[in-house]
């Protein structure tokens, strides 16, 4: 189905040029002049990229991802408000927060644990970002502000808005969606202490964030943590057990609820300092799979984050009672050193770890943020990583990290970078129903469920650049077709980019670039 306007015989060649109009109207400038969009790179210290600039554009694209009522201070000026009725079908205001990817739903789990991941980043690395902290913790209160809505009557937890088979059926900008926007909730009856434990740590990570410079919103923001972990471990199961049809196979919790219980605990250990949790953690972490030998680590699976993050009790902290949690972080670590005893992981001809063909990259840089996080508290103990007979240095761990940031930005045998809008040639037709699509400001008039799809099966580039959004990439053999209906490929999602701003901080910093 056309535009208006468009007439049949030409309709191939006048969509480009429709397209090039809407690209002028929604982003400023002519679509062949890229100088505009990137910053070229500079030599700091050798760095081959400016980390610097990839940090802003990597926070940048969280803008691009809101639902809700916009601010007046919105630098991704092509998107508008959207969803401003959302949570009426229950009569709850939910409002706000993220869309996960390149759709129009919203998913709390995989929003809760990009919270977690950007409050982690800050934590660790937001000393060294300088004038991107604020738009970081802007980025994380967006989400926040949303799950505190999400979480505000006890015992329940509005897990998703919209209804995912029916927003897939459509490709319409979020400003238009006129999908059912349901609402879909985990309680005593139909529990979910996965996404409920995920939430409870998103929301004391990001108390973490804001002690000193809002110790009133942190406040609330760890009293709801306690109780959402309280009724995430009173009330136990999957969550996509009572709500199979609605959640899967989107966000299916394929690895149980075992491991966001110990993850979840682990930070409310980190942000309360109570004992309690503490002990919660040694009596019961055997049981919610402390020692379980797998090396993924993504919105689903979170045992190596636990181990890593657990494993700062011991190195940093001295507390003998978690010792445990260094060697199982270190059995993670040598499972992606190439070469190193028990390693298992597998890496593509040009060098990038490779888990899985659907949106490999989440893996990429959520591995490389846990190796510069482990580096950063090994070096705090003057200790190494200890695989079998050999031992690898915290130095090990950053330059295998930087590799994959590298390859990640240009360094590969295509020299594309996978981040929009960073470097001279990056993904032009990313899976994203927003970026395709012409914006409110050149085309007005609504575009229907259906009808952009003529626009979907293009070839044409995206009108609107989701400036740092990071696509799936490439595949096990270091391919990459940029075709707009290859999601597994080409689209982006916030939980890529959450753990990539924490290292992006990192290494502009070590090239002094911050």
């Amino acid at each position: 189905m056309a535009f208006p306007g468009f007439s049949s015989a030409s309709y191939a060649f006048r969509v480009i040029i429709f397209l090039s109009l809407f690209f002028f109207l929604c982003n400023g400038f002519s679509y062949p002049d890229s100088s505009l969009f990137y910053t070229h790179h500079h030599r700091h210290n050798l760095a081959k990229h400016n980390y610097k600039d990839a940090l802003t554009k990597s926070i940048l694209f969280f803008e691009g991802q809101r639902s809700g009522k916009l601010p007046p201070n919105q630098r991704m000026t092509w998107r508008r408000d959207s969803g401003l009725s959302d949570g009426s079908a229950l009569h709850v205001d939910l409002v706000g927060g993220y869309y996960d990817a390149g759709d129009n739903i919203k998913f709390g789990f995989p929003m809760a644990f990009t919270t977690t991941m950007l409050s982690w980043s800050v934590i660790e690395f937001g000393g060294l970002m300088k004038s991107e902290l604020g738009n970081a913790k802007v980025a994380i209160r967006w989400a926040t502000d949303y799950l505190l809505k999400a979480t505000s009557r006890p015992d329940t937890i509005y897990v998703q808005v919209g209804d995912a088979n029916k927003d897939h059926s459509c490709w319409e900008r979020p400003e238009d969606m006129d999908t059912q926007r349901s609402v879909f909730k985990v309680d005593k009856n139909t529990p979910g202490s996965d996404v409920a434990a995920e939430t409870a740590a998103a929301l004391a990570a990001a108390a973490i964030v804001f002690r000193k410079s809002d110790p009133s919103y942190s406040k609330i923001l760890l009293r709801r943590a306690i109780r959402v972990f309280a009724f995430a471990d009173r009330y136990r199961g999957t969550y996509s057990a009572g709500l199979k049809p609605d959640v899967c196979p989107f966000y299916c919790s394929f690895s149980g609820y075992q491991d966001e219980l110990l993850w979840g605990a682990a930070w409310l250990q980190k942000a309360t300092r109570n004992l309690k949790y503490l002990n919660y953690i040694k009596v019961n972490g055997q049981i919610l799979g402390a020692a379980e030998y797998d090396n993924t680590f993504g919105w689903d699976n979170k045992h190596a984050g636990a181990r890593i993050l657990l494993s700062k009790t011991f190195l940093v902290q001295k507390m003998k009672t978690l010792s445990e949690y260094k060697g199982h972080a270190d059995n993670f670590i040598c499972s992606v050193i190439p070469g190193a005893p028990f390693y298992i992981s597998q890496y593509t001809p040009g060098g990038l770890l490779f888990k899985m063909a659907d949106e490999n990259m989440q893996y990429v840089t959520s591995t490389s943020f846990l190796l510069l996080t482990y580096a950063k508290y090994l070096t705090s103990a003057r200790t190494v990583v200890h695989c079998g007979g050999s031992v690898y240095t915290p130095g090990r761990l950053r330059s295998i990290a930087k590799k994959q940031v590298d390859y990640l930005l240009g360094d590969n045998p295509l020299r594309m970078s996978y981040m929009v809008g960073y470097g001279p040639k990056f993904p032009r037709r990313i899976h994203h129903r927003g970026s395709s699509l012409p914006c409110v400001a050149s085309h007005p008039a609504k575009i229907q469920c259906h009808q952009g799809f003529s626009i979907m099966h293009s070839q044409s580039p995206n009108p609107n650049f989701l400036v740092g959004a990071v696509v799936g990439g490439p595949d096990k053999h270091d391919r990459f077709p940029d075709v707009r209906s290859d999601y597994e490929q080409s689209e982006p999602a916030t939980y890529i980019n959450a753990p990539l701003v924490g290292a992006l901080a990192y290494f502009a910093h070590s090239f002094g670039q911050l």
